[in-house]
């Protein structure tokens, strides 16, 4: 179907966007102030932080958030939107004149595709960037940076299809970065897929070198066999150097583009990977929900110009948007638990939001 922006299309996308614009900002002054509050609170109890550097947290904050709540903007504002164009009997008059509702629908739902792709592809990594920041920069302050984690424990894993090894250090070096007093519990995996433990090594020092590790005084003992003696003992390594002490990022905080590869690291490394599979199919359905929300709202207009009840559009409207967030976080907090498959948890929610936004608008429009 070929959409041609004419005077009346590009007249309701001006109308749309302002609304979205007035929505958004509403949305982000609010996100903004409770988490001025929440910093305040939380970083700031013994005063030290200024006002210009709690504000600074807050903007590295609050993005990763708004970007979450993106889908009440574009249903309340435009929604916001074709109720004046209601209110003015503008929507009135281009039905009287014989304009069909998918003339002004289908590009609002265009542009909000567009809108959700440019969030996706540049908002949203940039949000992910500042996420990233703003945790780094609370551990930091309240004195859980990873400098003031050298005295805990260290555990890594490693490995590949055939063996895997857990590793423990009883702390790490702040200035060679070795592990101390460090265990190696190794697993090789059986052809039928099953693993099993083989040996334990336990070594004074542990150092990450040329994909290698070097142990020094080290004991180790494979299962049935009595544990012998290293002066130094070398084991091959798939850790990068610089990556192999580094947390992996919280989903939110791993941008659009590094999904993909952080996926294949944590599975390399034999963690699961379902909470950054999630996150991407999230991603990738972001457009389809925005469409989605915007069709609904623009239905729910419609079907108000016949019936002329503001004040139960505006309650629905309310109601709908809850119900949206209720699913929304249901499904992903399945798809978290596994219980359904990260894919299904994604789509699901914007899906049955455009069969429900498309069901309203044809029953509204074509009876």
């Amino acid at each position: 179907m070929r959409i041609r922006l004419g005077r009346i299309e590009r007249y309701v996308l001006i109308q749309q966007l302002r609304a979205l614009a007035v929505a958004l900002a509403v949305i982000s002054a609010l996100v903004m102030l409770i988490d001025f509050v929440e910093v305040s609170r939380g970083l700031n109890s013994s005063g030290e932080l200024s006002g210009a550097r709690i504000f600074s947290l807050v903007l590295l904050k609050s993005p990763s958030v708004i970007i979450q709540l993106l889908p009440f903007v574009f249903l309340f504002g435009t929604l916001a939107a074709f109720v004046g164009l209601n209110r003015r009997s503008e929507l009135i008059a281009m039905r009287a004149a014989g304009v069909s509702a998918w003339r002004f629908v289908l590009p609002a739902a265009a542009c909000a595709l567009v809108l959700g792709a440019l969030t996706v592809t540049v908002l949203g990594p940039m949000a992910a960037a500042g996420d990233g920041l703003w945790q780094r920069e609370r551990g930091r302050i309240s004195g859980t940076s990873p400098g003031a984690e050298t005295q805990q424990a260290v555990w890594l894993r490693e490995g590949d299809a055939t063996r895997q090894m857990i590793i423990r250090g009883e702390r790490q070096d702040p200035a060679s970065g070795r592990l101390l007093d460090a265990s190696f519990f190794i697993y090789t995996t059986t052809p039928s897929g099953r693993r099993t433990f083989t040996e334990r090594i336990d070594a004074a020092t542990a150092s990450l070198t040329a994909g290698r590790w070097r142990l020094t005084d080290a004991t180790g003992a494979q299962t049935g066999q009595r544990a012998m003696r290293y002066a130094t003992l070398d084991l091959p390594s798939n850790l990068a150097d610089r990556e192999a002490f580094q947390r992996f990022a919280r989903p939110q905080s791993t941008p659009f583009w590094s999904l993909p590869n952080q996926i294949q690291r944590i599975e390399d490394a034999g963690f699961a990977s379902t909470a950054y599979r999630l996150r991407l199919q999230q991603l990738l359905a972001t457009p389809l929900m925005f469409a989605a929300m915007s069709i609904l709202a623009a239905a729910f207009s419609l079907r108000l110009m016949r019936l002329g009840d503001l004040a139960r559009m505006a309650v629905a409207a309310v109601v709908l948007g809850f119900a949206f967030f209720f699913v929304n976080q249901f499904s992903s907090a399945m798809g978290s638990a596994e219980v359904v498959p990260p894919f299904l948890a994604a789509w699901l929610p914007p899906v049955l939001t455009a069969l429900a936004a498309f069901t309203l608008l044809f029953y509204t429009e074509d009876g």
